[in-house]
């Protein structure tokens, strides 16, 4: 029976996931890897570090599950976004460690761009609504001013899948959805805007050809199938970008079809024919997989990973066990709605576009002597929620709104939560069986159609089974009305007090023996 293997390419790690002709998951399986973080503001990962976890979890696959390798009749990848990766057709990669989509160290930048071009005007071209500085647009104007001899030697610079795409096949390409958060894509003709390249002082021809999502490639190289275990001469697709994957994995691609992402980062999109902008929330748009639409969204930056940091930080000693998200539910679920008087505010990773500022950070108030580590982990789940709530709110000034909710991604998992996001959105939220694996779904339909099982994606909505439908309590909904507000002001202060420490940074005299200042690449294992 022919299969086709797809990877999920996240920022916590790479899944892959083989799937038969019905588009059935055979077996997954998962390699964690590290992102770095430097300085204030950077945010690093290796492209070896993804090569690496292309190959274990390949192998893994094929060994768990003794299927052929030449039953794979095609490889489609879901990257995570705005990611540029400087590659030399000599030398290869041409940086141990290159900026992830949160990485902001381009803000100066994109300061200095947006003296010479209106900003209003480039958001409405480029529907680029995160924090401009994240954007590879801006990465690369960076790259060029402070690594100048590197820049001359780049060839291409490639999206995360695509520079994995390019180690499986030799061939440099991209796709619409991952092209359109350059920094530089108009939403409407599709292409690359010249004069936007040009003001950067970038070349266009930095950039790779774009091509649809489902378009072949390449095929895996004999060197690429001796180190991954893949059949050589085994076709493989463009793929696509994270966000317009997952959209497509969970709801297809049907107009205003909305449902919530509750991974690593968290964001909450909308399937449309046109793009949704709006240049004061600014939502961030990504061209879909299918052809002629947009995915439309407004994002938290911290959602899941504040909780792994509330795990590792708060909760050392389940750092590394199998079941220690359910034993932090089992806490949090014996404190009441408000966890006491505690409020989390997730902005770990910086402010969104909904945020009222980029240098918002996150952090907990309304401590006090009786306050539990039980209290703290439910006020940072009840805060991932409300600030969920508030993407919610502002895309449903755009949109029709909405009644229910499909949850996607590794907080599916937790009913306490699951429970917590019906009482807090004051809807039913839903639960089916693809669960956290939109995107691997996303990424596996990508195949499917280049193999030729499908000539579109109407059946994504037939692979879905709904498992759980939480109903929102009539009791806390009421509470969590309440406390709605009192999140907001708490939420506009974080931002306020960002803005001042930014303008007021604290300095700190370092002694010999006890250095404030952030590590270096020095400090990085090897």
């Amino acid at each position: 029976m022919p299969n086709i293997i797809a990877y999920d390419l996240g920022t916590g790690g790479v899944k892959a996931s083989l799937y038969n002709k019905r588009l059935q998951t055979i077996a997954r399986s998962f390699v964690e890897y590290e992102t770095f973080y430097p300085h204030p503001s950077w945010h690093e990962q290796r492209p070896d570090d993804w090569w690496s976890g292309i190959r274990e979890t390949t192998r893994q696959l094929l060994t768990t599950s003794g299927v052929d390798a030449a039953t794979i009749d095609c490889i489609s990848l879901s990257g995570h976004s705005l990611v540029s990766v400087p590659v030399s057709r000599q030398d290869g990669c041409l940086q141990e460690y290159v900026p992830i989509w949160s990485d902001r160290r381009a803000e100066g930048e994109a300061e200095h761009f947006f003296r010479l071009v209106d900003e209003q005007e480039w958001y409405m071209k480029t529907g680029n609504g995160f924090p401009a500085g994240c954007y590879p647009l801006f990465k690369l104007m960076w790259l060029h001013r402070n690594e100048p001899d590197l820049f001359a030697r780049i060839d291409k610079v490639l999206g995360s899948k695509d520079y994995i795409n390019y180690r499986l096949t030799g061939q440099m390409a991209t796709d619409h959805s991952y092209a359109s958060g350059t920094g530089a894509y108009d939403l409407h003709s599709g292409q690359l805007v010249e004069e936007l390249l040009q003001t950067a002082g970038l070349s266009g021809d930095l950039f790779p050809e774009i091509v649809p999502s489902h378009q072949m490639i390449g095929q895996v190289t004999t060197e690429a199938a001796a180190y991954t275990g893949l059949k050589a001469g085994t076709p493989v697709a463009c793929g696509g970008v994270d966000n317009a994957c997952m959209a497509l994995g969970a709801v297809g691609a049907k107009e205003g079809k909305v449902y919530m992402s509750l991974g690593s980062s968290s964001w909450i999109p909308v399937n449309s024919s046109q793009p949704v902008l709006d240049a004061d929330t600014r939502p961030y748009v990504f061209a879909h997989i299918a052809e002629g639409m947009y995915t439309s969204a407004y994002s938290i930056f911290a959602g899941g990973s504040s909780l792994r940091w509330v795990r590792d930080t708060l909760c050392t000693e389940l750092k590394d066990q199998v079941g220690a998200y359910e034993q932090m539910n089992q806490w949090a679920a014996d404190v009441p709605v408000g966890a006491n008087g505690i409020i989390f505010n997730p902005s770990l990773a910086g402010g969104s576009s909904q945020d009222h500022s980029v240098h918002i950070r996150g952090g907990y108030t309304g401590l006090h002597l009786g306050t539990t580590r039980a209290d703290l982990i439910r006020a940072a789940m009840e805060g991932i929620a409300m600030n969920l709530r508030l993407s919610l709110d502002h895309l449903q000034q755009h949109t029709q709104v909405v009644h229910r909710m499909l949850i996607c991604g590794g907080g599916s998992r937790s009913r306490l939560w699951m429970q917590m996001f019906a009482d807090i959105f004051d809807m039913d939220m839903i639960k089916t069986n693809i669960d956290q694996d939109a995107a691997s779904l996303g990424a596996a339909a990508i195949a499917a159609r280049t193999a030729g099982w499908w000539t579109d994606y109407s059946a994504i909505e037939t692979l879905h089974t709904v498992e759980n439908t939480f109903a929102p309590d009539s009791l806390r909904r009421e509470q969590y009305r309440q406390l709605l507000p009192v999140f907001r002001h708490v939420n506009r202060i974080a931002a306020e007090l960002g803005d001042y420490m930014h303008l007021h940074p604290i300095s700190l005299e370092n002694d010999t023996n006890h250095s404030t200042e952030y590590s270096t690449r020095q400090s990085y294992p090897k």
